[in-house]
């Protein structure tokens, strides 16, 4: 069977649940917004200290409106969208060893090269699907909660950045699975360091003294803020985060044909 077609079918089960558990995120985050947007807690959100605003990810977001509710719980759909990324990639490339398929992997007559080119291709239209799953729900939902103006347009921005952070994540864990002599802890290392980045925009979050710290972070490579205001996704750094994408990917092609593999 095509290996492409393989990873498809194989992956089939985990993708449905993923998608399904994406959905009731959304659906039980929206049913929230009620309480949120009720005009008695205006004046409790404003009282709040910026510390515990940035804890809570609510920033400078008005999260009585549905554009600042929004951008607070897309926080925690990325999140969610990137461990499922990040697990993804290290996974696909490592269950060959996991699962003791690597020799009838390796006896095809199949290039290394091509046989990562078909995980990889695999394993992002998993993360198209999610991403899809997530923007047709937060669309569909919104829609029935929000009683403003139509944010659509900045719905699909923030979705957007998702996938660019998702496309980080999955090639990270890719390349981790390929360099590591045991795959299998990959998946945990990579959710460690994503864990890790999404600490550290909490903490710039708390403080702009150490906002370098940013470019450890894809939580923090896009201003939810310019988003808000209609301003769009920043050309250069989405174009960069693409780039660091590439690379690792570029990397996992190379630790993966140079490694001895385990049968």
């Amino acid at each position: 069977m095509n290996v492409f077609l393989r990873e498809l079918k194989s992956n089939r089960k985990a993708l449905i649940i993923w998608s399904i558990c994406m959905f009731f995120f959304v659906l039980s985050g929206m049913g929230k917004y009620t309480a949120y947007s009720s005009g008695g807690n205006s004046e409790v959100f404003d009282k709040m200290p910026h510390t515990m605003k940035a804890l809570l990810g609510f920033g400078s977001f008005d999260v009585t409106t549905m554009s600042g509710f929004f951008a607070l719980l897309f926080a925690y759909i990325a999140v969610t969208a990137a461990i499922h990324a990040a697990l993804l990639g290290s996974g696909i490339i490592a269950k060959e060893e996991r699962d003791k398929t690597t020799e009838f992997l390796m006896v095809k007559p199949v290039p290394r090269a091509t046989i990562i080119s078909s995980k990889l291709l695999a394993a992002l239209i998993n993360i198209i699907v999610i991403n899809l799953v997530t923007l047709a729900s937060s669309i569909v939902m919104v829609g029935a909660y929000n009683k403003g103006e139509d944010i659509s347009g900045v719905i699909v921005m923030f979705l957007l950045s998702m996938f660019i952070i998702q496309l980080i994540f999955l090639s990270l864990g890719a390349m981790l699975s390929a360099l590591m002599k045991k795959p299998k802890a990959s998946g945990s290392l990579a959710v460690g360091i994503l864990m890790i980045s999404y600490i550290i925009s909490k903490v710039t979050d708390l403080t702009d003294s150490v906002n370098a710290l940013n470019i450890f972070s894809p939580f923090k490579y896009f201003s939810y803020e310019s988003i808000l205001k209609g301003e769009g996704l920043s050309l250069g750094i989405s174009l960069l985060s693409l780039v660091l994408a590439a690379a690792f990917s570029a990397l996992t092609y190379f630790f993966y044909l140079k490694r001895d593999l385990k049968v």
